[in-house]
């Protein structure tokens, strides 16, 4: 029975190794983290973490007895290369890890701000649990926050950041908040919901440099020349993916490991998911590489499916997102392209509504603010690719069920 190696302990690599078991895999399984302690969720970092309403206790996907008792062996060290010929992982200790068949699951890294003074003190990103600690030590000494950066991330730290009493400020270059992902509907409810609750949003504006005092920021000045004072800068300006490895082992790498449907390389023992993985679409269109629990969570289990002997699916599931950000829950299905048409239903001011987008008059996306059924629907009627007539949603009335 073969052995697998799964390179990355994050959402996909976790549910990789517990899927295997799941699937009646009988082979050794190594899991490799280059963290301390338990896998854990990241989603929470960024609001019930910060908040004190969870602690890393709360955040492990399971115990420790769960990882003896499902036979995976949890390594804590870094990978530094792959020798395919010999299928052996070598780890920066020196060990090496022998393979039938390897997962590469390294996710993204945070994009770096390419500033003058983004090396200084306070200058922080969010992903990990050393990063989250380091801003609740920041935090405690803090007067005023500056967010570079209003994508998911930079959007709910300053949520957070506000409700424990910051003044925080919220710089991008786009002319909306999370604009890469969100209909111009949608964000201007975001960017009217932050503004209500006290966050001063600098839209098409960047960022010139930063300034210090003694090592430590002090300020974020603009490329409009305003200068805004900031204690703490938490930097939310993207991610790359994790490639290096695949790509000095000869794996072909375009925006993230090239994979095919069934997540495979051209390597037929090395598969790559989650954050990580660019892998065709399913509707044909150009490859796609998404961020998201839901896409690793899938594609491991699709993965493992695969390695446990089950027959080899291309990877077709409907990718979903979701982000809570002060009172406002966000749930998006699907991926926006070029829309042809987008259609409200609910109620914009009472802040429960779904925006509909529609290509050549199928549905392509739906985001859903506060309405959980819309999504849950919306999910269900992505998956059949379904037509919509833009007259029937306009009507009175018209709800996703009616689909």
């Amino acid at each position: 029975m073969q052995s697998v190696v799964i390179l990355g302990a994050g959402h996909a690599g976790f549910q990789c190794a517990a899927a295997l078991r799941q699937q009646g895999f009988a082979g050794n399984v190594s899991l490799v983290s280059e963290e301390r302690g338990l896998p854990y969720q990241r989603p929470p970092l960024s609001k019930a973490y910060l908040l004190g309403k969870a602690c890393a206790a709360d955040l492990a996907f399971r115990a420790e007895a769960f990882f003896s008792e499902h036979r995976v062996t949890l390594i804590s060290g870094v990978a530094e290369g792959i020798d395919r010929v010999a299928q052996r992982v070598i780890l920066g200790n020196g060990e090496s890890l022998p393979y039938g068949h390897l997962v590469i699951a390294t996710g993204s890294r945070p994009r770096k701000l390419p500033v003058p003074g983004a090396e200084l003190a306070g200058v922080l990103p969010l992903q990990t649990l050393d990063d989250a600690d380091r801003l609740l030590a920041a935090l405690a000494g803090c007067k005023s926050v500056a967010v570079i950066g209003a994508g998911f991330i930079g959007l709910e730290f300053a949520a957070s950041a506000r409700l424990l009493g910051h003044e925080v400020t919220v710089v991008d270059i786009a002319d909306r908040p999370m604009a890469r992902v969100l209909s111009p509907e949608c964000a201007l409810a975001f960017a009217k919901a932050h503004r209500a609750l006290g966050t001063k949003l600098l839209l098409q504006t960047g960022v010139e440099r930063l300034e210090g005092e003694g090592g430590k920021v002090a300020a974020v000045v603009t490329t409009s020349g305003e200068r805004i004072p900031a204690d703490i800068v938490l930097v939310g300006i993207g991610a790359t993916p994790r490639v290096e490895l695949a790509k000095e082992a000869g794996l072909a790498v375009d925006n993230g490991i090239v994979v095919d449907a069934m997540l495979r390389t051209a390597d037929p023992q090395v598969s790559a998911i989650g954050d990580v993985a660019s892998f065709p679409r399913r509707d044909g269109g150009q490859r796609v590489r998404l961020e998201s629990v839901q896409n690793a969570t899938d594609q491991a289990r699709a993965a493992a499916a695969r390695i446990a002997g089950h027959a080899a699916v291309p990877y077709e599931a409907v990718p979903w997102f979701w982000s809570d950000q002060g009172n406002l829950k966000l749930q998006i299905a699907g991926l926006r392209g070029d829309v042809d048409e987008r259609l409200l239903t609910g109620d914009v001011t009472a802040g429960h509504f779904s925006v509909l987008c529609i290509s050549d008059g199928v549905l392509c996306a739906v985001e859903s603010v506060n309405r959980p059924a819309d999504h849950m629907l919306a999910r269900r009627l992505l998956a059949k690719q379904t037509r919509v007539l833009p007259a029937q949603a306009r009507e009175p009335g018209f709800t996703l069920k009616m689909l």
